[in-house]
């Protein structure tokens, strides 16, 4: 891996309130010895109804990143886990911009009117 790759955890199933500090710990113990600054991810995708306790979970591991000199972004995230963290004010926070790593970078592949 080299030092531009992310740093990612996943997360899946449903989770429980009880959860949060498992899932620090494990991020905690794969960001010991990364590059600082080395950006943190957390893959959402199999995550199964998500919920306050998930929304918690992930807030938390933010704060964990955060505190150990990291960037976290959630990417994968379905649109009810969207929903959730725009509902609570975390969208911002979280999730990957578009423009950011996961997201499109520059150019486009959508047809555009006109050009065929």
């Amino acid at each position: 891996m080299d030092d531009t790759d992310p740093i990612v955890l996943r997360v899946g199933g449903l989770i429980e309130p009880a959860d949060a500090p498992r899932l620090c710990g494990e991020l905690t113990a794969l960001l010991d010895g990364a590059a600082p600054g080395a950006a943190a991810v957390v893959d959402a995708a199999a995550l199964v109804r998500p919920d306050l306790a998930a929304v918690d979970a992930l807030a938390r591991l933010h704060l964990t990143a955060r505190r150990l000199g990291h960037p976290l972004a959630v990417r994968n995230a379905r649109s009810d886990l969207r929903a959730l963290l725009t509902l609570v004010g975390l969208a911002d926070r979280l999730l990957t911009p578009p423009g950011g790593p996961a997201g499109r970078t520059a150019g486009t592949t959508a047809s555009r009117p006109g050009t065929t």
